[in-house]
């Protein structure tokens, strides 16, 4: 969740959440609270995966995508109310993680039962462990660098993430298996590649 990033810029789901959340500006709730909701929304995606029947992944896929929804408004409510704070940041991360590393988890361990056997859950640990270290050193990175210097890829409307938005039609298709094949190559790949970038880019500035 970037809190410097220029409106002209921002991605479409952050536009939408602001608009989403302006009703609640005068009310009791607060940033954190969305957090929270989010973070339970996704650790219940995370459970209907592990639940491993198509119908279970699907409702999971579901869940997750209004996850990451939610997650935009905390962020959204906070800068509209001036409600910000380095608690809320950090709690907004952890959750991120949280929700990313169970997810993972969550898919693995559904997947058991079929041909990758308990391979399943180490590639989801694999998967999510990757995605908790990309979390983590992307939060360091924008202690060091700030949140303009530590931005991800994006693509002006969208942001690297939000590919996981494309959950519903991995269920809908069941290709959860390849899905999670995938993430466990391309996401310690990216983990790599993060640290190569931040390394480069702290050797420029030294």
């Amino acid at each position: 969740m970037s809190t410097d990033t220029p409106k002209t810029s921002r991605p479409l789901d952050a536009r939408l959440a602001r608009a989403l959340v302006k009703p609640l500006r005068n009310t009791a709730i607060t940033p954190n609270y969305l957090t929270t909701v989010r973070t339970l929304i996704g650790v219940a995606a995370a459970f209907a995966f592990a639940n491993g029947s198509p119908g279970w992944a699907s409702a999971g896929a579901w869940l997750f995508v209004v996850s990451n929804f939610v997650d935009h408004t905390d962020g959204e409510l906070a800068r509209m109310t001036g409600q910000t704070s380095q608690f809320g940041h950090y709690y907004d991360l952890a959750s991120d993680a949280l929700v990313h590393v169970l997810l993972f988890v969550g898919i693995g361990y559904g997947l058991r039962a079929g041909v990758l056997g308990d391979w399943g859950l180490w590639m989801g640990l694999l998967s999510g462990s990757a995605v908790a270290f990309i979390f983590w050193l992307h939060m360091h990175m924008e202690s060091v660098l700030g949140k303009q210097g530590a931005k991800l890829p994006d693509a002006g409307l969208v942001e690297i993430e939000d590919v996981l938005y494309l959950l519903p039609l991995i269920t809908i298709f069941d290709i959860r298996l390849q899905f999670l094949i995938a993430a466990s190559i391309g996401a310690p790949l990216f983990a790599l590649w993060l640290a190569w970038h931040f390394r480069t880019i702290r050797g420029q500035a030294a």
